[in-house]
Protein backbone atom coordinates (compact mmCIF):
# COMPACT_ATOMS: atom_id res chain seq x y z
CA UNK A 1 0.00 0.00 0.00
CA UNK A 2 2.81 2.69 0.89
CA UNK A 3 4.38 1.87 -2.61
CA UNK A 4 0.54 2.97 -3.80
CA UNK A 5 -0.02 6.11 -1.50
CA UNK A 6 3.43 7.55 -2.40
CA UNK A 7 2.70 7.39 -6.17
CA UNK A 8 -0.99 8.96 -5.27
CA UNK A 9 0.95 11.63 -3.54
CA UNK A 10 3.16 12.50 -6.14
CA UNK A 11 0.57 12.21 -8.44
CA UNK A 12 -1.85 14.47 -6.94
CA UNK A 13 0.85 17.17 -5.89
CA UNK A 14 1.89 17.51 -9.42
CA UNK A 15 -2.26 18.24 -10.39
CA UNK A 16 -2.35 20.66 -8.36
CA UNK A 17 0.80 22.70 -8.87
CA UNK A 18 -0.30 22.62 -12.67
CA UNK A 19 -4.06 23.62 -11.45
CA UNK A 20 -2.27 26.40 -9.96
CA UNK A 21 0.68 26.92 -12.40
CA UNK A 22 -0.90 30.27 -14.13
CA UNK A 23 -3.00 31.89 -11.58
CA UNK A 24 -1.82 35.48 -10.84
CA UNK A 25 1.34 35.54 -9.04
CA UNK A 26 0.98 36.94 -5.47
CA UNK A 27 0.26 36.29 -1.62
CA UNK A 28 -3.17 34.84 -2.51
CA UNK A 29 -1.38 32.00 -4.59
CA UNK A 30 1.18 31.64 -2.56
CA UNK A 31 -0.88 31.00 0.33
CA UNK A 32 -3.09 28.54 -1.93
CA UNK A 33 0.20 26.60 -2.28
CA UNK A 34 1.50 26.77 0.86
CA UNK A 35 -2.33 24.94 2.56
CA UNK A 36 -1.48 21.98 -0.10
CA UNK A 37 2.06 21.61 1.62
CA UNK A 38 2.38 17.18 2.79
CA UNK A 39 -0.67 15.90 3.76
CA UNK A 40 -1.34 11.87 4.20
CA UNK A 41 -3.41 12.44 0.66
CA UNK A 42 -5.74 9.28 2.34
CA UNK A 43 -8.57 11.11 0.56
CA UNK A 44 -6.61 11.27 -2.99
CA UNK A 45 -5.91 7.51 -2.14
CA UNK A 46 -9.40 6.65 -1.89
CA UNK A 47 -10.70 8.15 -4.75
CA UNK A 48 -8.02 6.95 -7.35
CA UNK A 49 -7.95 3.43 -5.49
CA UNK A 50 -12.17 3.24 -5.68
CA UNK A 51 -11.80 3.90 -9.32
CA UNK A 52 -9.68 1.55 -9.91
CA UNK A 53 -12.09 -1.01 -8.78
CA UNK A 54 -14.88 -0.26 -11.49
CA UNK A 55 -11.66 -0.02 -14.18
CA UNK A 56 -11.00 3.58 -14.32
CA UNK A 57 -7.44 4.82 -14.71
CA UNK A 58 -5.52 7.30 -12.82
CA UNK A 59 -5.86 9.61 -15.86
CA UNK A 60 -9.68 9.58 -14.91
CA UNK A 61 -9.70 9.83 -11.36
CA UNK A 62 -6.94 11.91 -10.53
CA UNK A 63 -8.66 15.40 -11.49
CA UNK A 64 -11.77 14.28 -9.01
CA UNK A 65 -8.51 12.95 -6.25
CA UNK A 66 -7.29 16.77 -6.56
CA UNK A 67 -10.29 18.30 -6.33
CA UNK A 68 -10.68 16.60 -2.91
CA UNK A 69 -7.38 17.03 -1.74
CA UNK A 70 -8.17 21.08 -2.38
CA UNK A 71 -11.17 21.52 -0.80
CA UNK A 72 -9.58 19.50 2.03
CA UNK A 73 -6.81 22.18 2.42
CA UNK A 74 -9.39 24.73 2.13
CA UNK A 75 -11.14 23.03 4.89
CA UNK A 76 -7.60 23.07 7.06
CA UNK A 77 -7.60 26.61 6.52
CA UNK A 78 -11.05 27.27 7.56
CA UNK A 79 -10.61 25.00 10.84
CA UNK A 80 -7.48 26.53 11.99
CA UNK A 81 -8.91 30.58 11.75
CA UNK A 82 -9.07 32.13 15.09
CA UNK A 83 -12.60 32.39 14.58
CA UNK A 84 -12.99 28.73 14.62
CA UNK A 85 -10.07 26.45 16.40
CA UNK A 86 -7.57 28.83 16.32
CA UNK A 87 -4.59 26.68 15.74
CA UNK A 88 -1.03 28.08 15.14
CA UNK A 89 0.57 24.81 13.40
CA UNK A 90 -0.94 22.25 11.10
CA UNK A 91 1.40 20.11 9.29
CA UNK A 92 4.42 20.53 11.07
CA UNK A 93 3.96 24.03 9.55
CA UNK A 94 2.25 27.89 10.94
CA UNK A 95 -1.07 27.56 10.03
CA UNK A 96 -2.11 30.10 6.79
CA UNK A 97 -3.25 32.43 8.87
CA UNK A 98 -0.62 32.82 11.05
CA UNK A 99 2.69 32.74 7.62
CA UNK A 100 0.39 35.70 6.25
CA UNK A 101 -2.94 36.74 7.74
CA UNK A 102 -6.09 36.41 8.67
CA UNK A 103 -7.65 37.67 5.50
CA UNK A 104 -5.17 36.10 3.16
CA UNK A 105 -6.07 32.87 4.83
CA UNK A 106 -9.97 33.10 4.62
CA UNK A 107 -9.53 34.46 0.65
CA UNK A 108 -6.71 31.10 0.06
CA UNK A 109 -9.42 28.48 1.53
CA UNK A 110 -12.15 30.41 -1.13
CA UNK A 111 -10.00 30.51 -3.77
CA UNK A 112 -8.96 26.71 -3.14
CA UNK A 113 -13.02 26.17 -3.03
CA UNK A 114 -13.52 27.41 -5.94
CA UNK A 115 -10.11 25.34 -7.95
CA UNK A 116 -11.78 22.48 -6.59
CA UNK A 117 -14.54 22.44 -8.48
CA UNK A 118 -13.20 23.61 -11.52
CA UNK A 119 -10.99 20.49 -11.29
CA UNK A 120 -13.72 18.35 -10.33
CA UNK A 121 -14.95 19.75 -13.96
CA UNK A 122 -12.01 17.92 -16.22
CA UNK A 123 -12.46 14.21 -15.06
CA UNK A 124 -12.57 12.39 -18.22
CA UNK A 125 -15.35 10.34 -17.37
CA UNK A 126 -17.77 10.03 -20.36
CA UNK A 127 -21.57 11.44 -20.04
CA UNK A 128 -23.11 14.94 -18.30
CA UNK A 129 -25.17 12.51 -15.89
CA UNK A 130 -22.23 10.68 -14.55
CA UNK A 131 -20.16 14.27 -13.84
CA UNK A 132 -23.79 15.73 -12.87
CA UNK A 133 -23.56 13.47 -10.36
CA UNK A 134 -20.25 12.94 -9.01
CA UNK A 135 -20.35 17.13 -8.60
CA UNK A 136 -23.88 17.45 -7.12
CA UNK A 137 -22.55 14.11 -4.76
CA UNK A 138 -19.19 16.52 -3.37
CA UNK A 139 -21.24 19.67 -3.23
CA UNK A 140 -23.41 17.26 -0.59
CA UNK A 141 -20.55 15.86 0.79
CA UNK A 142 -19.16 19.76 1.96
CA UNK A 143 -21.49 21.81 2.36
CA UNK A 144 -24.95 22.92 5.03
CA UNK A 145 -25.51 18.93 4.94
CA UNK A 146 -22.04 17.69 5.09
CA UNK A 147 -18.45 19.31 6.29
CA UNK A 148 -19.65 22.76 7.01
CA UNK A 149 -22.80 21.62 8.74
CA UNK A 150 -20.54 19.13 10.87
CA UNK A 151 -17.98 22.24 11.48
CA UNK A 152 -21.10 24.34 12.69
CA UNK A 153 -21.64 21.85 15.09
CA UNK A 154 -18.24 21.47 16.08
CA UNK A 155 -18.41 25.46 17.56
CA UNK A 156 -21.42 25.11 18.83
CA UNK A 157 -20.45 21.87 21.21
CA UNK A 158 -17.72 24.52 22.60
CA UNK A 159 -20.82 26.57 24.31
CA UNK A 160 -22.95 24.19 25.07
CA UNK A 161 -23.99 23.45 28.72
CA UNK A 162 -23.33 19.65 28.76
CA UNK A 163 -20.74 17.84 26.85
CA UNK A 164 -21.95 15.81 23.84
CA UNK A 165 -22.95 12.19 23.95
CA UNK A 166 -21.99 9.38 22.14
CA UNK A 167 -24.59 10.01 20.00
CA UNK A 168 -24.25 13.62 19.33
CA UNK A 169 -20.13 12.93 18.89
CA UNK A 170 -20.79 10.17 16.17
CA UNK A 171 -23.32 12.75 14.63
CA UNK A 172 -20.82 15.75 14.46
CA UNK A 173 -17.83 13.89 13.06
CA UNK A 174 -19.97 11.87 10.22
CA UNK A 175 -20.49 15.34 8.97
CA UNK A 176 -17.27 17.14 10.06
CA UNK A 177 -15.04 14.15 8.82
CA UNK A 178 -16.75 11.23 7.64
CA UNK A 179 -18.82 12.76 4.72
CA UNK A 180 -15.61 14.05 2.71
CA UNK A 181 -14.04 10.71 3.35
CA UNK A 182 -17.79 9.01 1.68
CA UNK A 183 -17.91 11.11 -1.33
CA UNK A 184 -13.97 9.96 -1.54
CA UNK A 185 -14.39 6.56 -1.41
CA UNK A 186 -17.51 6.45 -3.35
CA UNK A 187 -15.90 8.71 -6.15
CA UNK A 188 -15.57 5.47 -8.46
CA UNK A 189 -18.51 3.96 -8.15
CA UNK A 190 -19.97 7.37 -9.32
CA UNK A 191 -18.05 7.70 -11.84
CA UNK A 192 -18.96 4.30 -13.26
CA UNK A 193 -22.82 4.29 -12.92
CA UNK A 194 -22.33 1.67 -10.03
CA UNK A 195 -23.74 1.50 -7.03
CA UNK A 196 -22.41 2.50 -3.71
CA UNK A 197 -23.61 0.78 -1.35
CA UNK A 198 -20.59 -1.12 0.11
CA UNK A 199 -18.02 1.14 -0.06
CA UNK A 200 -20.58 3.97 1.37
CA UNK A 201 -20.31 1.57 4.33
CA UNK A 202 -16.75 0.94 4.19
CA UNK A 203 -16.12 4.37 4.51
CA UNK A 204 -18.13 5.57 7.19
CA UNK A 205 -16.35 2.44 9.17
CA UNK A 206 -13.09 4.20 7.85
CA UNK A 207 -14.76 7.77 8.90
CA UNK A 208 -15.48 7.28 12.13
CA UNK A 209 -12.18 5.10 12.99
CA UNK A 210 -10.07 7.79 11.63
CA UNK A 211 -11.65 10.30 13.73
CA UNK A 212 -11.18 7.96 17.10
CA UNK A 213 -7.54 7.49 16.00
CA UNK A 214 -6.83 11.40 16.37
CA UNK A 215 -8.81 11.66 19.49
CA UNK A 216 -6.23 8.91 20.69
CA UNK A 217 -3.36 10.33 19.20
CA UNK A 218 -4.14 13.66 21.35
CA UNK A 219 -4.07 12.27 23.85
CA UNK A 220 -0.99 9.72 23.37
CA UNK A 221 0.87 11.47 20.51
CA UNK A 222 3.53 14.12 20.57
CA UNK A 223 3.21 17.35 18.29
CA UNK A 224 6.58 16.46 16.82
CA UNK A 225 4.38 13.06 15.16
CA UNK A 226 1.02 14.89 14.51
CA UNK A 227 2.49 17.96 13.80
CA UNK A 228 -0.33 19.74 15.37
CA UNK A 229 -1.25 21.29 19.22
CA UNK A 230 -2.63 18.59 20.88
CA UNK A 231 -4.26 18.17 23.82
CA UNK A 232 -6.92 20.88 22.92
CA UNK A 233 -9.92 19.57 23.08
CA UNK A 234 -9.05 18.28 26.75
CA UNK A 235 -8.01 21.44 27.31
CA UNK A 236 -11.53 23.11 26.55
CA UNK A 237 -13.49 20.49 28.42
CA UNK A 238 -14.65 18.97 25.08
CA UNK A 239 -16.18 15.28 25.06
CA UNK A 240 -14.03 12.90 22.64
CA UNK A 241 -14.52 8.82 22.13
CA UNK A 242 -11.76 8.58 24.56
CA UNK A 243 -13.07 11.20 27.26
CA UNK A 244 -16.82 8.94 26.86
CA UNK A 245 -15.45 5.60 25.93
CA UNK A 246 -11.65 5.59 27.73
CA UNK A 247 -8.74 4.87 26.05
CA UNK A 248 -8.95 1.34 25.66
CA UNK A 249 -12.44 1.56 24.47
CA UNK A 250 -11.91 4.15 22.19
CA UNK A 251 -9.41 1.19 20.76
CA UNK A 252 -11.40 -1.38 20.77
CA UNK A 253 -13.98 0.60 19.51
CA UNK A 254 -11.51 1.59 16.23
CA UNK A 255 -10.54 -2.06 15.84
CA UNK A 256 -14.06 -3.38 15.50
CA UNK A 257 -14.71 -0.34 13.01
CA UNK A 258 -12.31 -1.71 10.81
CA UNK A 259 -12.93 -4.89 11.09
CA UNK A 260 -16.64 -3.79 9.31
CA UNK A 261 -14.51 -1.86 7.14
CA UNK A 262 -13.38 -4.88 5.58
CA UNK A 263 -16.37 -6.78 5.42
CA UNK A 264 -17.64 -4.38 3.53
CA UNK A 265 -15.45 -4.49 0.63
CA UNK A 266 -15.80 -8.75 0.68
CA UNK A 267 -17.61 -8.39 -3.10
CA UNK A 268 -14.40 -6.81 -4.38
CA UNK A 269 -11.93 -9.74 -3.17
CA UNK A 270 -8.07 -9.19 -3.84
CA UNK A 271 -8.92 -5.89 -5.81
CA UNK A 272 -9.55 -4.30 -2.85
CA UNK A 273 -6.42 -5.10 -1.09
CA UNK A 274 -5.18 -1.57 -0.97
CA UNK A 275 -8.62 -0.11 0.34
CA UNK A 276 -8.09 -3.24 3.53
CA UNK A 277 -4.75 -2.26 4.04
CA UNK A 278 -5.38 1.83 4.25
CA UNK A 279 -8.34 0.87 6.87
CA UNK A 280 -5.83 -0.62 9.47
CA UNK A 281 -3.26 2.19 8.71
CA UNK A 282 -5.86 4.30 10.05
CA UNK A 283 -5.76 2.90 13.56
CA UNK A 284 -2.14 2.13 13.42
CA UNK A 285 -0.96 5.39 12.24
CA UNK A 286 1.35 8.15 14.90
CA UNK A 287 0.11 11.22 12.78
Amino acid sequence: MQHRLDDVKAQVQAALDEAMANLPAGELTDAMRYACIGGKRLRAFLVMESARLFGLSDRESLPVAAAVEALHAYSLVHDDLPSMDNDDLRRGLPTCHIQWSEATAILAGDALQSLAFGLLTETQISGPEARLSLIRAFAEAVGARGMVWGQALDIAAETAIQPLDLVAIKRLQSAKTGALIVFSATAGAIMAGEDTAALTEYARNIGLAFQIQDDILDVTGSEAQTGKRLNKDGTANKATFVSLLGLEGAQDKARKLVRSAEAALEPFGDEAGNLRDLARFIIERDA
